[in-house]
This record gives structure tokens, C-alpha cells and sequence, in this order.
């Protein structure tokens, strides 16, 4: 380890954020890093554990623990404490393409791994990687890395997601030549649209995309295959094709009064705005706006957070998020050890601003939607909600929500925003290739496989494996790079 009593001297120090009341007033990034004395502390902590559960990055009791991209992290924690950043820079990049985006967008399943974290606080692994591939960019370090053979192999990967970024960049620095298709009007998928400024600045996608556009991966954007563009014409034109266009079916609420105005699914909300963001800075005004309204949002979930925090930057009214199911411990319940994932109730950045421009706390527990109630034009004007209790399903023996008689109650709302998560990936791109699909209606392959049932068609992400984090989708994209490269070469040295 850096400094064998680092864990014994240091407290957990974070980076700073703006105030909630501050940051509010703009779409910005809001943590201010530490200095680079205070990094080197924080790297100190790190205990060299003999089981690094922090890089495990496996399934317990269906949740991950640790980081599905297996990062190195005492090595390159101790390469930043002795100041070797150049050094712990390679290190991180062995197993992680996109640094920046996870240092950003992770819940940091790394940290909640965290041996240290057991009887104190977790290492901050996160930030400590985000000061690493940052110092990169910004000391000229991240420079393009052009393969020096070519392997006149050409691979088409469809999405610019995480998980199609990833493979497009491992499989072009393997030597093949890599095009990207975004049906989109910018690169980054989800990163791009599903994730607001204050998470990821969208100059970082930017940034990387210009790296590897230098690299020699070619995108192309408003590019709709399955509609505007024939599968077939992509199967004739490349040796292999990775389909990584994200689950994007979002699940809706049956509820009468459904058809009503004002009613919308997140992504929608986010992408709207984020797009007005970019184009003229909200001056088109072409963008769902939340000013002045009562907004309910239904999902508990980060997307719901998500919309809180735009909701209150857009000026809202009000702002209500309803979760189905019962708020979690405080601290770990005595069936959730370590090292599984924590299962408890944290508070993120769009909660607290709502907390502080509203005085609590807007996530309402144990609640649904029973009906949206539109005004005589149409328009939403309220929702009635009501609770839910869990009970014992005697056929499967599983928990299960009930309505609690009488608890119905009216909510003003001229804005409702559906978070409730995404059932799979959208039809017409499956039929226009002709792949299978599972039960929850992601393209099938065999277990841990990413070839589908079409010849040299392969598949990885959410459009895999269902709605899942940024970090795992990397993992994905780099895993279906090494099964086409296999399927191209007849051997792959990628892992």
C-alpha cells in the first residue's frame, strides 16, 4: 500500500459542492476537487486489502458488488499517493475506457465494496479516479492512439451509448475499422440525453469523441437504421455489427386519465431539455417546462432524481417524487452484509436542492398514482394518489402491493414526469435485423454470450441485458469487442 497507516491517519474528505441554493441557478458540474496535497491523502487511505472486494465486481444476492470493470484501484490509489500520476493514469486505462464517465456517473459500487468502509468511511475511489484521467486532459497526456496495422476487418456498431463506445474503441485500437451509427443528432446515447449537465457536462462526451474520431472510429449521427437506413444495407457493407442501442422502452403507468396534457416520460423531459440546453442555451424554448407548475414525478429511482433537480432549476411550483416501495434503512439491515451492495436510503443532489428551496424532502413513500385528473380542457390539473401496504402473495410466496382502502388522496399536478424504469429494447430494431428476443424483451443470446441468433451479429448493454448502470455497459461493450474480434481474427488477445 502507499502509506501502510494511511487509513489509521486520514478522515474520508470529499470534494466540495456548491450550495444547493447556489448551483441551482445554472446546469453546471457544482464539485470543486481537492487540492492535489489532499488527493494524495485520500489515495493514502486505501489499505492494499489481501481481497480487494473494491475490483471484484461480481453478483451477490442480485445486486453487484465492487466494479464490474475490475479497475486496479490499489495500484493506481498508490501510484497517486506517491505522485506518479502519468504512471496510475496507465493503470486505470487498462481496464477502463471511459474514466471520466464513470467518475462522474457511478454510484461507485467500487466504494461500497470498500474494506476500509466496514468500520469507517469508504476510500474515495471515485474522485480519486476522476483527479487521475482529468490530469490526464488536462496535461496533454490523453493523446490519440492510432493502431499502427489495420486489420481490413470493418465492424458497425449501432448506438453511441456507453456500452457501443466501448466496443467501437477497443475494437479500432485492435487495428479494425470501426463506424458508429447514432440515430440521434449527437454522439453519447443515454450519457448524452438521459444524464443532465450537473451529472456530466456534455463537453466531456465531446472531448472523447473527438479523441476518437482521431483514433480513426468514424460516427456517424442522425443515422435511424431500422428505419431510415436498411439493416440489410449495414449486414452487406461490414464483417460484423454490435447492436448497442440501450433499453429504451420506457415502462408507463396504467392509470385512468392517462391521455391527459402533461403527462410525459422522463427521458423526454431530460432530453428536451438537455437538446434547448445545448442548441441556444433555453432560449428556443424547445423544451418541457416545469416553471410555475405542481410537479409530481412517479419513480424513486437516480432518473427520477434527475428530473427533480432539472424540475427546480426550470423554476417549478412544487415538486413531489412518489416511490411504490418502502424507504429503506438508514444503515445496513442485519440480511444485507457486507460485501453486498448496501441496500439503504441516500439522499442525492436533486433531493437536496428540493429540500432546500421547499424545506423537505419531496420523496413520498409507499405511494402510486390511482388516476390522472385533467381540467375541462384536457390538460392535467391533479393526481389522485393512493398507499400501498406489502403483503405475503401466497401463491409465489413473494411480497407484494395492496392498495390501502381510504387513503386516496388529490395532489395538484400540471406536470407529471413517469420514471418508472425501461422494459427492453424498441422492436424495430431487433425485426429489422431479424435477432431474437428473451422474455424481457432484450435480444437473446446464449449465457455470457453476446452473439445472437443471426450470423456475425452481436449484441451488448442495456440492449443485452436490461437497464443497468454506465459502468456495466462498459463492461459489456468491451466483452462484445473481444467475442467479435475473436469471431473476425480466430483468436483475440483482448480480455
Amino acid at each position: 500500500m502507499g502509506k501502510a497507516t494511511g487509513f489509521l491517519e486520514y478522515q474520508r474528505v470529499d470534494s466540495s459542492a456548491k450550495e444547493p441554493l447556489e448551483r441551482i441557478k445554472d446546469y453546471n458540474e457544482f464539485h470543486v476537487p481537492l487540492s492535489d496535497d489532499d488527493r494524495q491523502e485520500q489515495a493514502a487511505r486505501c489499505m492494499d486489502c489481501g481481497v480487494p472486494f473494491c475490483q471484484n465486481g461480481k453478483m451477490l444476492c442480485g445486486m453487484i458488488s465492487g466494479c464490474p470493470l475490475n479497475n486496479l484501484i490499489p495500484e493506481w490509489n498508490e501510484l497517486l499517493y506517491h505522485g506518479q500520476k502519468e504512471q496510475a493514469l496507465k493503470r486505470l486505462l487498462m481496464t477502463n475506457n471511459f474514466p471520466e464517465f464513470t467518475s462522474r456517473v457511478c454510484p461507485a459500487l467500487c466504494e461500497k465494496a470498500c474494506i476500509c468502509g466496514v468500520h469507517d468511511s469508504p476510500v474515495t475511489v471515485k474522485e480519486n479516479e476522476n483527479s487521475i484521467i482529468e490530469f490526464g486532459f488536462e496535461n496533454g497526456l490523453m493523446q490519440p492512439d492510432v493502431p499502427a496495422v489495420r486489420s481490413g476487418k470493418k465492424v458497425a456498431v449501432i448506438g453511441s451509448g456507453p456500452s457501443g463506445l466501448a466496443a467501437a474503441d477497443t475494437l479500432n485500437k485492435r487495428g479494425h475499422s470501426v463506424t458508429v451509427f447514432e440515430r440521434s443528432d449527437r454522439v453519447g446515447g443515454l450519457l448524452m440525453y438521459g444524464i443532465p449537465n450537473m451529472k456530466l457536462e456534455k463537453h466531456v462526451i465531446e472531448r472523447r469523441k473527438s479523441l476518437m474520431e482521431a483514433e480513426g472510429v468514424v460516427f456517424e449521427v442522425n443515422a435511424d437504421i431500422g428505419k431510415d437506413i436498411p439493416a440489410n444495407d449495414i449486414l452487406d457493407s461490414y464483417d460484423a455489427v454490435i447492436l448497442a442501442c440501450g433499453s429504451s422502452n420506457p415502462r408507463d403507468i396504467k392509470a385512468e386519465g392517462r391521455s391527459s396534457e402533461g403527462i410525459y416520460f422522463a427521458v423526454d423531459f431530460l432530453k428536451a431539455t438537455t437538446k434547448s440546453l445545448l442548441d441556444s442555451g433555453l432560449s428556443d424554448g424547445k423544451f418541457i417546462s416545469a416553471k410555475n407548475k405542481n410537479v409530481v414525478i412517479i419513480g424513486g429511482g437516480d432518473t427520477g432524481n434527475d428530473c427533480v433537480g432539472t424540475a427546480v432549476r426550470q423554476g417549478c411550483k412544487s415538486v413531489i417524487q412518489l416511490e411504490m416501495m418502502p424507504k429503506l434503512p438508514d444503515e445496513r439491515a442485519e440480511n444485507n452484509p457486507f460485501p453486498q451492495y448496501p441496500r439503504v436510503c441516500k439522499t442525492d443532489y436533486g433531493q437536496e436542492e428540493a429540500i432546500a428551496v421547499f424545506g423537505h424532502d419531496p420523496r413520498i413513500y409507499c405511494t402510486t398514482v390511482k388516476e390522472f385528473i385533467p381540467d375541462e380542457k384536457g390538460a392535467l390539473s391533479a393526481i389522485k394518489t393512493v398507499k400501498l401496504e406489502f403483503v405475503n402473495d401466497a401463491a409465489t410466496g413473494r411480497r407484494v402491493p395492496r392498495e390501502i382502502a381510504g387513503s386516496e388522496e388529490i395532489i395538484p399536478c400540471e406536470l407529471c414526469l413517469i420514471a418508472a424504469g425501461f422494459l427492453g429494447c424498441q422492436s424495430y430494431i431487433a425485426e429489422a435485423f431479424g435477432v431474437e428476443l428473451d422474455q424481457r424483451t432484450n435480444v437473446k443470446t446464449e449465457s455470457d454470450k453476446h452473439s445472437t441468433s443471426i450470423e456475425k451479429v452481436f449484441t451488448a448493454g442495456d440492449m443485452h441485458i436490461g437497464q443497468s448502470l454506465v459502468v456495466r455497459a462498459i463492461r459489456e461493450g468491451r466483452d462484445a469487442a473481444a467475442e467479435v474480434d475473436e469471431y473476425l481474427m480466430g483468436y483475440t488477445n483482448l480480455g
